[in-house]
C-alpha cells in the first residue's frame, strides 16, 4: 500500500512538472506572437493607404507598381469595379515616400517604364507644398487631359498674379492692360483651355466648370476691383468674352 502510494504521489509531481512546462511553452509563444503583432501593427502604421477611383483602368492589376519621380515608392493591394459604375483602387506607399500623396497630388495609370507589359499608378504633384493625405484617404483618378488642364490653370493664375503685381509697382502709370504682355498671355491660355473643353468629354468639361472656372473669376473680379480705382475696368473685356464662351461650350 505505501509502494503505490508512493507510486500515485510520484506520478501527480511528474504530471505537475509536466504542466508547468505546458504553460511555460504556451506562455512563450503568446508572448512571441504579441511581439510579432506589434511589429506588424507598427509596420503597418508607417505605411499610407490610398484608394483611387478610376472610370478605366487599362488592365491595371494587383501587384502593380506605384511610381514617383521615377521611384518605385509603393504597389497595388487591390481592384475592384464598384456598382455606381467605376473601378477603386488601393495602393500602399513605403513610408519613406509617403510626402508624395498631398492634396495636390495626381494619380496616372501608366504603362510601366520598367515592364511595358505591366501597367503601373504614377504619381505627380500639381503644386508644392500640398498637406499630406491621410491614411486611407479616397482621391479621384486623373488622365493626361485632366492634368494638362491643371497646367493650364496654373498658368492662368500665373497670368493673373503677374498683373496684380503691375499695380503694385506702376499704380496709375500702368500701361494699357491689354497691350501687356502678361494680358496677351492670359488671353491666349484661355484660348487654349476653351479649345481643350471641346476637345474634352463631358468629365473634363464639368471639371474645368466647377474646379477650373470659379477660381478664375475670383481672380477677374479681385482685378476688375483693381482696375475701377482707376476707372479703367472695362480693359478686361476680352478676357471676360473668353470665360463667356466657356461657359457656353
Amino acid at each position: 500500500m505505501f509502494e503505490h502510494s508512493f507510486v500515485a504521489r510520484h506520478n501527480w509531481d511528474s504530471e505537475k512538472v509536466n504542466a508547468g512546462r505546458i504553460n511555460g511553452h504556451l506562455r512563450k509563444k503568446i508572448i512571441i506572437l504579441l511581439i510579432l503583432f506589434v511589429a506588424l501593427f507598427a509596420c503597418k502604421e508607417n505605411l499610407l493607404n490610398v484608394k483611387i477611383k478610376f472610370d478605366q483602368i487599362y488592365g491595371l492589376q494587383k501587384g502593380d507598381r506605384v511610381i514617383f519621380q521615377q521611384n518605385h515608392i509603393g504597389n497595388v493591394t487591390e481592384v475592384f469595379y464598384s456598382k455606381e459604375g467605376y473601378y477603386t483602387i488601393g495602393i500602399v506607399i513605403n513610408k519613406d515616400f509617403v510626402d508624395a500623396a498631398t492634396e495636390h497630388s495626381r494619380f496616372f495609370i501608366i504603362s510601366d517604364p520598367r515592364d511595358t507589359d505591366k501597367m503601373a499608378v504614377e504619381i505627380t504633384q500639381a503644386r508644392k507644398d500640398g498637406s499630406p493625405l491621410k491614411n486611407n484617404s479616397v482621391v479621384e483618378g486623373s488622365s493626361k487631359t485632366s492634368a494638362f488642364v491643371d497646367q493650364i490653370l496654373n498658368e492662368l493664375l500665373d497670368g493673373f498674379g503677374g498683373l496684380k503685381k503691375q499695380f503694385e509697382h506702376f499704380s496709375e502709370e500702368l500701361q494699357s492692360i491689354p497691350e501687356s504682355e502678361e494680358f496677351k498671355n492670359l488671353e491666349e491660355e484661355l484660348k487654349r483651355l476653351g479649345e481643350e473643353m471641346g476637345r474634352s468629354g463631358e468629365a473634363v468639361r464639368e471639371k474645368i466648370q466647377k474646379e477650373v472656372l470659379p477660381q478664375l473669376k475670383e481672380e477677374l473680379e479681385e482685378l476688375r476691383e483693381r482696375l475701377r480705382q482707376f476707372g479703367r475696368e472695362d480693359e478686361l473685356e476680352p478676357i471676360e468674352i473668353e470665360m463667356r464662351k466657356m461657359t457656353e461650350i
